[in-house]
């Protein structure tokens, strides 16, 4: 295991700059998931740590040693592709092996290894089965039994679950953290799901255009968003954004209609953009913010959202899974003063 330090991070094809000054610490046996939209520089990131991308400039530092220059052999990282690039014709035993190939242990220490790695990963009854003989979750788990077997420093998952379903997604998901937690690896994570950068990550990296948005715990990206980027993008359904303009006092004249208070007033005049999240949002609460009919229902089960019709569009709120609003009835939605976000109309930068 090993820290791994990333400075003033850049990477530019001819003249086109992709990825930004990125700095980044990550600490001994720390889990870090980098997420953020297709083409926002993640993958291309985690490309330059392993040694597949040049870097333009700045410095990468692995374990105290700057290895800019070292080939991905010489990094000791070992990677996970989203596709599984296992053999075929090679048993799950074999593959896993196949991390050990340029180790000089003895045959003996070599299999005691592939033994211990299986029994982490709980294959032990599959290392004489060929991939074909194996489920999708299965042969992940040989592409991170690979990666596993050579002890590496770092371990670099470039969207490992993307291609599997739903289910085994899930699976997977706990399977990865409870091996980190067995473990205590140093892992670098990439994936667009939100969903599994908040349920594995010790800390998270929201990227967008090559720069780094914030970086922090799942909770401080959720409760404590640094833009309405970070705002938007982590949480599902996204936090709702009603543009503000502060009329004195505290008070804040929204576009939807109605007005609210904040906690701590801001200068007269300022245009704001006020963030409210769907399940801080309570309908019937007398600190009210909006009011409109339903005009969408989800039925999820244990709760329902709500899709409230305003003049700048529908809002989305959680109710009763039991007994929601019906379609076209009126309902008044609140919100506790410390549940509302506040960020800047211009930059998007969060005001509290």
């Amino acid at each position: 295991m090993a820290d791994l330090i990333l400075r003033d991070l850049v990477k530019a094809y001819d003249k086109t700059e992709v990825l930004h000054s990125i700095n980044l610490a990550v600490e001994d046996g720390e889990f870090v998931v980098f997420v953020g939209p297709s083409g926002c520089g993640k993958s291309t990131t985690l490309r330059m740590i392993a040694g597949l991308e040049e870097v333009t400039s700045g410095v990468i530092e692995i374990g105290g040693t700057v290895v800019n220059n070292l080939e991905p052999k010489d990094r000791d990282i070992a990677m996970v592709f989203q596709n599984y690039a296992i053999y075929p014709h090679m048993s799950v035993r074999k593959n896993i092996g196949f991390g050990l190939r340029s180790s000089k242990a003895s045959k003996p220490e070599k299999e005691k290894r592939i033994e211990e790695v299986a029994t982490l990963l709980g294959m032990t009854d599959l290392l004489d089965r060929k991939p074909s003989q194996l489920s999708g979750g299965q042969r992940q788990r040989v592409a991170i039994g690979r990666a596993m077997v050579r002890d590496p420093a770092v371990f670099l998952f470039d969207e490992p679950l993307s291609n599997l379903d739903a289910q085994l997604r899930t699976q997977m998901r706990l399977e990865i953290k409870k091996l980190h937690q067995r473990v205590g690896s140093t892992i670098v994570f990439v994936t667009h799901d939100q969903v599994e950068a908040m349920t594995m990550a010790d800390r998270i990296v929201i990227m967008k255009d090559g720069h780094i948005q914030q970086v922090g715990t799942p909770a401080d990206v959720y409760h404590k968003p640094a833009n309405t980027f970070v705002a938007t993008f982590i949480g599902a359904p996204a936090m709702n954004m009603i543009a503000g303009k502060v009329t004195g006092d505290g008070a804040v004249s929204l576009a939807t209609g109605g007005t609210l208070h904040l906690a701590k007033p801001l200068p007269e005049g300022r245009e704001i953009i006020i963030g409210i999240r769907p399940e801080d949002f309570v309908a019937g609460d007398p600190r009210r913010v909006l009011e409109g009919p339903v005009t969408v229902r989800e039925p999820l089960g244990h709760e329902t959202l709500i899709y409230v019709g305003t003049s700048e569009g529908d809002v989305i709120a959680k109710a009763d899974g039991r007994n929601p609003p019906q379609i076209g009835e009126a309902v008044s939605l609140g919100a506790h003063p410390d549940n509302i976000h506040v960020f800047d109309a211009r930059t998007g930068e969060t005001l509290r």
